[in-house]
């Protein structure tokens, strides 16, 4: 009996390690990018929006300051809805949050938006 259920679940094991990892994987990708996006635009965020090193370090740390804020809420949030619902709706107010960094014109929507997205980074990690 006990031989039964060690096969069973070891095959459970592996058929949601083969379908669950590669999709983490993706979406530790896309985190990761995202964390990193505005690096790559600091160039022409700092020429076209006006900003300067100070507002673009202050805008990197509330990043940060999010994240760290909202790490255990976000977490006993979806210990609360559960994970399936809760990365379904963390991936689509991420992403709503993620792409909307497109449409900011001053430095004060800079920084609620990167920390925002701290906000929402947070609950992704311990999901």
């Amino acid at each position: 009996m006990q031989q039964i259920d060690q096969d069973i679940e070891s095959r459970v094991l592996s058929k949601l390690t083969r379908r669950v990892t590669p999709f983490l994987l993706l979406l530790y990708l896309v985190g990761y990018l995202d964390r990193i996006n505005v690096g790559f635009a600091a160039l022409q965020m700092q020429q076209q929006l006006g900003f300067n090193d100070a507002t673009y370090g202050l805008g990197m740390g509330m990043f940060f300051a999010g994240y760290c804020c909202f790490q255990v809420p976000s977490n006993l949030a979806l210990q609360r809805v559960g994970a399936r619902r809760g990365l379904g709706i963390l991936m689509v107010v991420w992403g709503l949050i993620s792409s909307s960094t497109a449409l900011v014109r001053t430095a004060h929507g800079f920084y609620v938006l990167r920390f925002l997205l701290g906000w929402r980074s947070a609950g992704f990690s311990p999901a």
